[in-house]
C-alpha cells in the first residue's frame, strides 16, 4: 500500500542530481569563511582544520577525525558494507546515494568501530556531512545502534561525533523511527553503566539533536557549532520575536545549561582521554 501511494506521485520538490568532484584536500590555500584570511592548506591540516587566526573550526571528514583522535593503527571498523535501500521507492534516491558514495568513498553518512585513545579502549561513531548532509536514515540509525550494543557487549565506553542536517526525508517515517531506536539503546547503555560521550560538531540539527546527540553522560561540542532542532527563521516566525545573534551556537547552549563544555579541537583528544581515564575503574 505504501509503495503504491508513492509510485503514483510524479512531482517532487527535489534538488537536481549533479555529479560533484570527488572530495580532495589538494590545493595551496583556503580562505577562512569567518575572518577571511588566506591559510596554507598544509598548515591548516597540521592545525587540525582550525584557523590559526580566529580559531574557526572547518568541517572534518570522518576519516580525518579517526586519524587525529585514535591511536595509530588501532581502529577496527564495524559494518563497513552496510548501505541504504529505498524503502519508500523515492524517485532518484538510489542514484543520489550512488553519487555520494562515489564522491566520498563512504557507504553511508556514519562510520562506526572501536579503537584506543591514549591506550583507553572505546567504541565510537563519527558522522560525515559529505554524505547526504549527514542525514539519519535507516542504516545510519542501525549502525549507531549496533555500535552501542557492541560497547555494551564488550563493556567499553561509547563516544560519538555528531554532524547532521537531521532525519533523511527520502526515508520518511523509517528515518524518524531511528530516533526512538537509538535512544532506547542509549537507555540500555545507561542500565549497563556504559560511559557515553557525545561530541556535537557543526551542524547537529533536527532529529539527531533531538535524540542520541543530547543524551550523553558528557555532552560536549566544538566552538561555534550550530546545534538545534528547528531552523532559526522557523522559530522566529512561530514566536514572532527576534532571536539572539548567537542563538543555537555551542556557546549559547553552554551558557543555558545544555552542554557540559565547549572544547577546542586541538584539546579534544586530551580531554576525551582524561574523561576515559577517570572512568577506567568502572569497567
Amino acid at each position: 500500500m505504501i509503495n503504491g501511494i508513492f509510485l503514483k506521485k510524479k512531482k517532487y520538490a527535489s534538488v537536481p542530481i549533479k555529479e560533484k568532484r570527488p572530495f580532495s584536500s589538494q590545493g595551496v590555500v583556503t580562505k577562512c569563511p569567518k575572518c577571511k584570511k588566506l591559510l596554507l592548506n598544509r598548515e591548516l591540516d597540521k592545525n587540525l582544520k582550525t584557523c590559526t587566526f580566529c580559531k574557526y573550526h572547518f568541517p572534518m571528514t570522518a576519516s580525518e577525525r579517526v586519524k587525529f583522535l585514535l591511536d595509530e593503527n588501532s581502529f577496527i571498523e564495524y559494518n563497513e558494507n552496510m548501505q541504504s535501500g529505498n524503502p519508500l521507492q523515492f524517485p532518484g534516491y538510489e542514484e543520489k546515494l550512488r553519487i555520494d558514495e562515489k564522491n566520498t568513498n563512504l557507504k553511508e553518512a556514519v562510520i562506526t568501530g572501536q579503537g584506543t585513545i591514549k591506550g583507553y579502549h572505546t567504541a565510537l561513531a563519527i558522522m560525515d556531512t559529505r554524505f547526504r548532509m549527514g542525514s539519519m536514515g535507516s542504516i545510519v540509525g542501525e549502525k549507531i545502534a549496533l555500535a552501542m550494543e557492541k560497547a555494551i557487549d564488550q563493556q567499553i565506553p561509547f563516544l560519538i561525533f555528531t554532524a547532521s542536517g537531521g532525519a533523511r526525508m527520502q526515508e520518511g517515517i523509517v528515518s524518524l523511527m531511528q530516533m526512538a531506536k537509538t535512544s532506547s539503546v542509549v537507555k540500555m547503555m545507561d542500565i549497563n553503566r556504559n560511559l557515553f560521550i557525545s561530541i556535537m560538531t557543526s551542524p547537529t540539527t533536527g532529529g539527531v539533536s533531538a535524540s542520541f546527540a543530547s543524551l550523553g553522560d558528557y555532552n560536549l561540542a566544538e566552538p561555534g557549532a550550530l546545534i538545534g532542532f528547528a531552523g532559526r527563521r522557523i522559530i522566529e516566525q512561530t514566536i514572532r520575536e527576534d532571536l539572539p545573534e548567537d542563538f543555537q551556537t555551542a556557546e549559547f547552549l553552554l551558557e543555558h545549561g545544555q552542554l557540559d563544555k565547549v572544547i577546542d579541537r586541538l584539546s579534544m583528544r586530551d580531554t576525551i582521554a582524561s574523561i576515559l581515564s577517570i572512568h577506567q575503574g568502572d569497567y
